[in-house]
């Protein structure tokens, strides 16, 4: 489990899900936020995102934080109380990120983002 707090102030995640299509593995690098052994992520691009679409068809996925890799179940978040806190955490952790400083506004991309929870595996 991620329980070094260090590992949560990371500035990015990878996750590798499966290729929907290929089977092949998928990296991105992504902002994430961790509650407990929950990682949340926000996809900027809505439940249209190929990372998103990969890990509802194959849940099981990896994520690695600063060389650390876990295994972990993708879900999408349905709850507006756990979707709250998923925008609060990254909207927190993002404050003072460059991209969020410029002319987008965090919260907005935030609340307009889709969010997934990834359980993470011991």
């Amino acid at each position: 489990m991620v329980e070094d707090a260090a590992l949560a102030d990371e500035p990015y995640c990878y996750l590798t899900t499966k290729g929907r299509v290929t089977g092949e593995p998928r990296r991105i690098e992504i902002w994430f936020g961790l509650s407990g052994s929950t990682m949340y992520i926000l996809a900027g691009d809505g439940a249209e995102a190929n990372w998103v679409k990969n890990a509802r068809k194959t849940p099981d996925v990896t994520i690695e934080i600063r060389g650390s890799a876990f295994a972990a179940r993708a879900r999408p978040v349905r709850d507006q109380a756990e979707a709250a806190l998923a925008q609060r955490l990254l909207c927190d952790k993002y404050a003072e990120d460059e991209w969020a400083a410029s002319s987008h506004s965090l919260l907005d991309w935030a609340r307009a983002a889709h969010p997934m929870a990834f359980d993470l595996v011991s």
